[in-house]
């Protein structure tokens, strides 16, 4: 299942950064923003009267705080035992999650695969999306999306001068209106859909420490399903490769991670033989976040060239294709050796 908006048809881990345990802990009262802003609709409105041949997709996120467990089953699904001391696994973060429309009060299913992440946010070149936004959390935050287009605003980063949809207060709400121009999309070399990144962008270390972060992917003009998918491959997945930092930089809260889950309790990553797989693979974090996904089983194309091994530094966006032709249960971690000691890994299943 792929998480997507609604569609309507339109005219033709981190030194020196507060922990997420600590961030959530602190109260702040309340302050209702209205709904949107004066420079989202008159965005929109160009956007309308303008010459189109893109969709308008809808998507209705909000922030949430919530307790996360990096280890569900209690083991290590790779090799077996326990997690390891001193590595604690429940913690407090914020998450973006989807919901069916504006009551905001049933969540769109996503693939438990994705993990901490928050939903895919998808477009085809020529499409404009809006994203409403509601922060259930105690904190200010937004957010920033890379990649698309957009007026001062709905960039969602909160500096001088800021716009309107910097810092939505919390119980506040807003809408972001970003297009996919041309350079939204894939370039000359690249696969007919790339990923981008969204995430809170208040105070940046903190709010992507916590966990509001959130793919993007923007699949070329003509070369898109109706949902937005690219129509030349048969599935695809998202991966973030990030240690988050939840005590201080202790070892019993550095949590290397793949989506939010240590030691092989990222499961879901399954394909079919024969299938073409699209990866998106991503970085964030700080100067200890450099890491080396390594796929055992397959190889990859990437950036014209065939590899096993992507690098990846923080806020790097990634997309490899694999030809899914070799079943069984293979291996895929950070190759960094003590990421790989500290549960940066896990499996995918080619089925026969």
């Amino acid at each position: 299942m792929r998480p997507t908006g609604l569609t309507t048809s339109a005219p033709r881990g981190t030194r020196g950064v507060l922990t997420a345990s600590a961030w959530v802990a602190g109260a702040f009262r309340a302050r209702p923003r209205p709904l949107g802003a004066a420079g989202s609709v008159v965005l929109l409105l160009l956007a309308l009267a303008a010459p189109s041949r893109g969709a308008t997709r809808e998507y209705f996120i909000a922030a949430e705080e919530v307790v996360w467990d990096f280890a569900p089953s209690g083991r290590n699904l790779v090799h077996g035992g326990p997690i390891p001391k001193p590595y604690r696994t429940k913690w407090k973060k914020a998450r973006y999650v989807q919901y069916t429309d504006g009551t905001f009060a049933t969540q769109t299913p996503q693939p438990p695969w994705l993990g901490v992440l928050g939903p895919i946010i998808r477009a085809e070149v020529g499409d404009t999306v809006l994203v409403h936004f509601l922060n259930r959390t105690r904190r200010p935050v937004g957010i920033h999306p890379h990649g698309f287009r957009y007026d001062k605003d709905n960039e969602g980063a909160h500096y001088l001068p800021h716009g309107a949809g910097a810092a939505i207060e919390p119980g506040g709400s807003f809408t972001y209106t970003w297009m996919a121009d041309e350079r939204s999309g894939p370039g000359p070399a690249d696969p007919s859909s790339i990923v981008w990144w969204y995430h809170g962008h208040v105070d940046e270390p903190l709010d992507t420490n916590l966990g509001l972060l959130g793919p993007i992917v923007i699949t070329a003009a003509g070369m898109a399903r109706p949902d937005a998918t690219p129509k030349d491959v048969a599935r695809e997945f998202v991966t973030l490769f990030m240690i988050f930092n939840e005590a201080h930089d202790r070892e019993r809260g550095l949590m290397h991670s793949i989506n939010g889950y240590i030691f092989g309790n990222l499961r879901g990553l399954e394909m079919n033989n024969g299938e073409t797989v699209r990866w998106y693979v991503l970085g964030m974090g700080n100067e200890n976040d450099l890491h080396s996904p390594h796929w055992h089983g397959r190889t990859l194309r990437y950036q014209l060239r065939h590899t096993d091994v992507i690098e990846l530094l923080p806020g790097s966006m990634a997309t490899a294709d694999m030809v899914a032709d070799d079943p069984g249960t293979w291996m895929l971690h950070c190759h960094v050796a003590d990421h790989i000691a500290a549960g940066m890994l896990t499996t995918y299943t080619i089925n026969p």
